[in-house]
């Protein structure tokens, strides 16, 4: 799944077209590098986000199937670091 969409899927940010201008403005990292939107994300992956406030990192637990998932199953998709 392509990171822009794991982003929205599983509720790090609440739209794709976010992920999406987050991912081309280079805050988003996977692994330690600066990724484009088309980067497929992989279990055990880490993605950190820098916000203006400081950075948050994530861990990918799984790959949804559908689009979205309801936000009281976040957590057996992502991990906060």
């Amino acid at each position: 799944m392509r990171i822009d969409k794991w982003l929205s899927a599983v509720n790090v940010v609440k739209r794709r077209t976010i992920a999406s201008d987050m991912v081309k403005n280079g805050v988003v990292s996977v692994n330690g590098s600066v990724v484009k939107a088309s980067k497929n994300v992989a279990v055990g992956d880490k993605i950190t986000i820098s916000y203006l406030k400081g950075d948050k990192a994530y861990e990918v637990l799984k790959i949804p199937t559908t689009k979205t998932i309801p936000k009281s199953q976040k957590e057996e998709y992502v991990r906060e670091l």
